[in-house]
């Protein structure tokens, strides 16, 4: 299906609830507002987005930052601070994976290292924050929260806003919070929380009208729309134009994309590839997470997907050893599926491939301590890393790095990505105006009050 099928001019999203769907949405702006929303000069607007959130904070001793045993251990902790406790981990290799000279990654990363060549890891990292709600809306956000409360649009919000006007759902967000502040309202996350969600809210009624019918009742409505009463309430055509651009968005049947159990060679394909095995496994599984993100950009649904792919990794106690490192992989690996398909998967007939167009970005709010605790697990620390990967982003590079005691967050010169004591302590709003400004979003519209790292963009 080509990238260009449908048209946001096709499907207003305040009118879902008329058509049986998922009324998230509130009030629309003026259509002449949407009707210019794309015509920003100098945007990339064939970039799309991921956004893949593992929540509970991950401990990045197993993937992101690893430690060498050999010198990090509990033996040596009183002058490191730091201890990976590989050893209590059974039944995996806990060997750490080459990535190049004297670059390792953690031994759970599972094959999204096959795939290291078209991402970047960033290290050292500070979120300033211990809270698990803090963490997770600054780093959605780019904002320090009031309290708990999210201040700002996110990041999503923000993109969307900017590139996805000509897209049904522009923001699409799986079980990953979504804030919209003095954005357009086409721009807001449309929360679903697994995908039987979505089908439901872009499949038609189960009542169906005759065609007859239907098309008398079309009549009958359009022709009160144009009403003297009608004309003049803003509020009344809206509603009109969005009742026929829903009506329109059914006829689609864009449901179809994301009914993955259907028996057809495409969903069997599917299923196989992002190891969907039942109906369970679609509320529950990353690869269903990925599966729709995938979905979502190649239908031409969405500009930008956010999906949850884990939400257990808080772990405090001895299920660490057990489960920390299984939990990510079972992520990591259903990131490399979804960057597989993107690869594989023609952009139109440009020669290039959707993961050429597509940005995806996975983070926690905050990485696990670099101690074991009394309990055999990790607490939680101020520091982070992420890994952003395919479009505009420069791949098979670490950048920033964690101190080598206590693991503590350390400055980096933006330009070059390495260690820097006049440099700048990362934070999620230096990753989300890096993002903004690779698609052309000039100045700082989302007062984020930080430079881009050019050290994560390609030349």
């Amino acid at each position: 299906m080509s990238h260009s099928s449908f048209n946001r001019r096709k499907f207003l999203l305040g009118s879902l609830a008329a058509t049986g769907g998922l009324a998230t949405f509130g009030g629309m702006k003026p259509l002449g507002w949407l009707a210019n929303a794309t015509g920003v000069q100098g945007l990339t607007e064939d970039r799309y987005f991921v956004f893949c959130y593992c929540g509970g904070g991950w401990d990045v001793l197993l993937s992101l930052d690893p430690r060498d045993p050999q010198f990090f251990h509990a033996g040596n902790v009183k002058n490191t601070f730091i201890d990976p406790g590989y050893e209590r981990i059974e039944d995996y290799d806990t060997t750490l994976i080459p990535v190049g000279s004297d670059r390792y990654l953690g031994p759970f990363m599972g094959d999204l290292v096959d795939h290291f060549d078209k991402m970047t890891i960033v290290r050292g990292m500070s979120m300033d924050t211990l809270t698990h709600e803090v963490g997770r809306r600054r780093f959605l956000t780019g904002k320090p929260p009031a309290g708990l409360l999210a201040r700002g649009s996110s990041a999503a919000t923000w993109l969307a806003s900017a590139l996805g006007a000509d897209n049904p759902i522009p923001n699409l967000a799986m079980r990953v919070e979504s804030y919209n502040v003095d954005q357009p309202n086409y721009a807001s996350g449309l929360k679903v929380s697994q995908v039987e969600d979505l089908v439901r809210a872009l499949a038609p009624d189960g009542v169906q009208l005759s065609n007859v019918a239907r098309q008398q009742v079309n009549a009958l409505l359009q022709q009160t729309a144009q009403c003297p009463e009608a004309n003049l309430s803003p509020f009344w055509q809206r509603s009109e134009e969005s009742r026929v651009r829903a009506g329109e968005m059914v006829e689609q049947q864009l449901d179809a994309l994301f009914d993955f159990m259907a028996p057809t060679n495409e969903m069997t394909d599917l299923r196989a590839h992002y190891g969907i095995t039942n109906s369970n496994s679609l509320r529950n599984s990353p690869g269903a997470q990925a599966a729709l993100a995938a979905q979502a950009l190649k239908g031409g649904v969405s500009r930008v997907v956010s999906v949850q792919l884990t939400s257990n990794l808080d772990t405090h106690y001895e299920e660490w050893a057990e489960d920390q490192g299984p939990r990510q992989m079972e992520a990591f690996n259903a990131i490399s599926r979804l960057m597989e398909d993107l690869e594989a998967s023609p952009y139109g007939d440009t020669g290039s491939s959707w993961l050429d167009h597509t940005t995806i970005v996975v983070f926690s709010e905050f990485q696990r301590g670099a101690l074991i605790n009394a309990g055999g697990g990790r607490d939680h620390s101020l520091t982070n890393g992420c890994i952003l990967a395919g479009a505009g982003i420069e791949g098979g590079q670490i950048i920033g790095r964690s101190s080598d005691i206590g693991m503590e967050p350390t400055p980096m010169n933006l330009t070059t990505g390495q260690w820097d004591p006049g440099g700048e302590i990362i934070k999620p709003e230096h990753i989300i105006q890096t993002l903004m400004t690779d698609v052309g979003i000039e100045g700082d519209p989302a007062d984020l009050r930080v430079d881009p790292i050019g050290a994560l963009l390609k030349a």
